[in-house]
C-alpha cells in the first residue's frame, strides 16, 4: 500500500468503509480470505464468497425497511456473521453498534434505551432483553448471502460509521462514535506495527467480537488482500498452538494472556511464523523477553484505545527498546501533556494524540460535556501516563485515573462498584486493580459488610449483572475503606491491602 512517507494522503472525499475494506479482493476472489479453524474442522471463505455475502446482507437490511443513518445493535456470537453483518449495514450507509457477547440483559437494556436503535441482529444463544424494534436472527440474515448485490452507500469520509462502548470514568459506558474515515487512518497501523503484505496468514486469538480482533484480525487483513485465521470458539491453549503452526500462521495477534498461556506449551520455535503483535494491556516485559528466547520472534506491542485504536506501536524495522511500547507511527501526532501543555522529553506526563489525527472518534455520542473534557487545547487526553525519551520512543506508566484493564477490556470501577452496592449484604465498596503474581493483575472488589460473604455468591451477583470480563477476581471483606478527608476513595491505597 502506497503512503508518503511522513503522513497519511487524503480520504478521498466520497468513501465507504466497506467498500475499501473489500476492494482488494475484488481482484483475487477465489484467494481464501478467511479459514475459522479448529482441531477437526476448517470453514473456509474467498474473497468472492465472503463479497457476496456483504452484498447480500446489505441488501437485505434494506429490504427490511431500513435507511442510511439507521442504527442496528448487534448481539451475536463468535461467528463470521459478525463481520459480515458489521461490513453489510456499513455496505448500505445503516450505522452498526457491535456489542460484546459477554454483555448481561442489563448492561444490554441500557444501551437500547440510549440508543434506539431501528432493528437487531441476534444470535438466539446471546443474551438480549425484549425491545420495541425489528429483530433479525443471523438464521435469516444468512437466507440474504444470496441476494442481489447492494451498491455502496457513499459519502463524506468524516460523516458517522459504527459506533462502539467503552467504560465511562462515570461508570457508565460511552457510546464511541466513529466516522469512515477511521479505516483510512489503520494504513499507519498496517504499516508501522503489522508491516504487513498480501502474503500474510493473520492469526488472531480473540472472538470475532471483540474490537480488537474485529480490526487487527479480519478488516485489516482483508483491506490488503490477505488471509486472516479465527480460532473456532472454546479453542484452548496447547490446541490453539498446534493450530497456529498448521495453518501456517506468519503474523500472530493476541493479548498477554494469551501468551502466558501459551508460552506454557512451547518448547520450540513456530514456523513460518514472522512476528507476533499484542495490544490491550501492557506487555510484561519477562513474556517479551521469553517469547524471544523460545521462538527467536518478537512480539510487537501497540498502544491505543477504543476511542482512537492503536497509534503508537514497535514493528520488525522499528523494535522498541525493552522499556518502551514503541514509537507514534509516521503520520501521527502524539505528544505527552503536563499542565503547561506537551512536555519535554523524559517528563512525565499524559499520553495525548491531535485532534487531527484520521482514526480519532468524532466523539461520545450525544454526550458533549463529556467528549469535551477529553480535550486540552488540540490534544485528545488518552488517560495514560507515559514518557517521550529523546529518541521520540514512548515509555508507559500505567494509568492516569482509576480505570482498570481486564484483558485489554477498559472497565470503569464505578460500574463494578455500583453493581457490587445492589447486593444486599454490602454497605460500601471499593474495586481496584491488585497484583496476584509479578506480571499479572487482576479486578479486585474491597467490600464493607457485617461478616464475611461466600465468594460464589457474589460472583453470582455480577454474572447476573455485569459481563465476564468485569468481574472481580478477588473479593476481600474489609472493616473499612480508604479514604481522603473529603470522602474519596483511595484507589491506589487498596494495592497494598492482602
Amino acid at each position: 500500500m502506497d503512503i508518503r512517507p511522513d503522513q497519511l494522503g487524503d480520504c478521498p472525499p466520497s468513501f465507504n468503509l466497506a467498500d475499501y475494506v473489500l476492494s482488494a479482493g475484488q481482484t483475487r476472489s477465489d484467494k481464501i480470505a478467511l479459514s475459522v479453524v479448529s482441531a477437526d474442522h476448517v470453514e473456509n471463505w474467498s474473497y468472492g464468497r465472503l463479497i457476496k455475502a456483504v452484498g447480500g446482507i446489505a441488501t437485505g437490511l434494506r429490504q427490511s425497511g431500513l435507511r442510511a443513518g439507521d442504527k442496528v445493535l448487534m448481539r451475536m456470537g463468535n461467528t463470521v456473521d459478525f463481520p459480515l453483518a458489521y461490513l453489510g449495514a456499513i455496505t448500505a450507509g445503516i450505522i452498526p453498534i457491535p456489542t460484546s457477547a459477554q454483555l448481561t440483559q442489563p448492561e444490554v437494556a441500557t444501551i437500547l434505551r440510549d440508543m434506539r436503535p431501528a432493528m437487531i441482529l441476534r444470535d438466539p444463544l446471546v443474551s438480549c432483553p425484549a425491545a420495541d424494534c425489528q429483530t433479525i436472527s443471523i438464521h435469516q440474515m444468512r437466507m440474504w448471502h444470496d441476494l442481489n448485490q447492494a451498491t455502496f452507500d457513499y459519502g463524506d469520509p468524516n460523516r458517522l460509521a459504527y459506533i462502539v462502548y467503552t467504560s465511562g470514568t462515570s461508570g457508565s459506558p460511552h457510546a464511541v462514535a466513529h466516522a469512515h474515515r477511521a479505516i483510512w487512518a489503520r494504513q499507519m497501523m498496517i504499516r508501522d506495527w503489522y508491516e504487513a503484505t498480501p502474503n500474510d496468514r493473520f492469526m488472531h486469538t480473540g472472538a470475532f467480537n471483540w474490537t480488537y480482533t474485529l480490526g487487527t484480525g479480519v478488516l485489516d487483513p482483508w483491506t490488503i488482500g490477505a488471509t486472516a485465521l479465527i480460532p473456532a470458539p472454546d479453542t484452548d491453549p496447547l490446541q490453539l498452538l498446534e493450530l497456529i503452526k498448521e495453518h501456517q500462521a506468519t503474523i500472530l495477534a493476541s493479548s498477554p494472556g494469551v501468551y502466558r498461556k501459551l508460552l506454557k506449551g512451547m518448547t520450540q520455535p513456530i514456523p513460518h511464523l514472522r512476528h507476533a503483535l499484542s495490544a490491550g494491556e501492557k506487555l510484561p516485559e519477562a513474556i517479551q523477553q521469553k517469547w524471544w528466547d523460545v521462538t527467536g520472534t518478537h512480539i510487537h506491542e501497540a498502544f491505543g484505545m477504543s476511542e482512537c485504536s492503536t497509534f503508537v506501536s514497535s514493528s520488525p524495522t522499528r523494535v522498541a527498546h525493552s522499556s518502551a511500547i514503541g514509537r507514534p507511527q509516521r503520520g501521527r501526532v502524539v505528544a505527552i501533556i503536563g499542565p503547561d501543555g506537551p512536555c519535554p522529553p523524559e517528563t512525565p506526563g499524559i499520553i495525548a494524540v491531535h485532534r487531527d489525527d484520521p482514526g480519532l472518534m468524532l466523539g461520545y455520542l450525544n454526550a458533549p460535556n463529556d467528549t469535551a473534557e477529553r480535550y486540552k487545547g488540540d490534544w485528545f487526553l488518552t488517560g495514560d501516563e507515559g514518557v517521550m525519551t529523546t529518541t521520540g520512543e514512548i515509555r508507559y506508566l500505567g494509568r492516569a485515573d482509576d480505570m482498570l484493564n481486564a484483558g485489554g477490556f477498559r472497565v470503569s470501577p464505578l460500574e463494578v462498584e455500583q453493581t457490587l452496592l445492589k447486593h444486599p449484604l454490602i454497605s460500601d465498596v471499593a474495586v481496584a486493580e491488585k497484583q496476584v503474581r509479578a506480571d499479572v493483575r487482576v479486578i479486585a472488589a474491597y467490600y464493607l459488610a457485617q461478616a464475611p460473604i461466600p465468594d460464589s455468591e457474589l460472583e453470582s451477583h455480577c454474572a447476573a449483572n455485569l459481563a465476564r470480563y468485569k468481574h472481580p477476581r478477588v473479593f476481600l471483606h474489609l472493616e473499612r475503606l480508604p479514604r481522603n478527608s473529603n470522602g474519596k476513595i483511595l484507589r491506589r491505597s487498596l494495592r497494598n491491602y492482602t
